[in-house]
């Protein structure tokens, strides 16, 4: 992180952003098709705290997703957000021999069958819990590395300008969620081609972009945060209105617009 941010989030990287609710489904992703990141690789550009990172890991069953933000310590907390989340998750039947209608036959014994459609139940067990007993321990890595916990990675890192080294494999969807009102300040609209540019070369053939763009008129709160932000926003011609022509002309294919979530940003 720049020595010129120190403790205002002039990233977008608010710490505690999602305090007031956590481990709730976040609404943007109920937006999407269901069966968007169903065994994809994915990356999550400005992961903050790791909460939507993981719910695309656990619950929208992914087979890789890595979580990458320019705040080392959120990343930090995305680690323990990944541990806490696994502490809360139902744990995997024990009764595979068990008959569907609850007797045992004597000729036959029922496996349980594995389903890869089957989400693991978050949320299982109560938050009191891990605060009484403390977070249950990452189980050991098996040869399920598509599974979760095991599917989730977090990287410090500034995207934008460098690549890390998961971006080598490519990836089926990229997700950027209230993070180009940022790169935009930050970047000025150069950097925000060069992001979009990138998205377009990380992206395998036939992958997808989820973009929830900030409107125009929360730039002005945001650039008061720093000096260095005002001064870009003072040359700023790119306006999230063009986002849909400029995506196009970087060579992306039909842009959709997906709704709103009443929070402030739309996809």
């Amino acid at each position: 992180m720049s020595k010129r941010s120190g403790l205002v989030p002039i990233y977008g990287n608010y710490h505690g952003y999602y305090s007031k609710r956590p481990f709730t489904e976040d609404r943007r992703l109920g937006l999407l098709p269901k069966n968007l990141f169903v065994g994809k690789r994915v990356l999550d550009v400005g992961c903050n705290e790791g909460l939507v990172t993981c719910q695309i890991a656990q619950s929208l069953r992914a087979r890789r997703v890595i979580g990458v933000d320019i705040d080392e310590s959120l990343v930090r907390t995305a680690w323990k957000r990944r541990r806490a989340i696994w502490s809360q998750q139902a744990p995997p039947s024990i009764s595979e021999n068990t008959p569907h209608n609850g007797t045992e036959s004597p000729n036959k014994k029922r496996k349980r069958a594995v389903s890869p459609s089957r989400a693991p139940q978050p949320d299982y067990f109560p938050v009191s819990c891990e605060h009484m007993f403390g977070p249950l321990s990452i189980p050991p890595q098996s040869t399920r590395l598509d599974e979760f916990p095991h599917n989730v990675t977090f990287r410090a890192a500034d995207w934008v300008n460098a690549e890390i080294a998961e971006d080598t494999e490519g990836y089926d969807v990229i997700v950027a969620f209230s993070v180009s009102k940022w790169i935009h300040l930050n970047g000025g609209d150069d950097g925000l081609m060069r992001f979009f540019r990138r998205v377009y070369t990380a992206l395998k053939p036939g992958g997808v972009f989820v973009l929830e763009p900030q409107p125009w008129d929360t730039y002005g709160k945001a650039k008061r945060m720093d000096a260095k932000l005002k001064e870009t926003a003072k040359d700023l011609k790119i306006r999230p209105d063009d986002f849909s022509r400029i995506l196009r002309e970087v060579g992306f294919g039909q842009v959709e617009h997906r709704g709103e979530t009443g929070e402030g940003g739309k996809q």
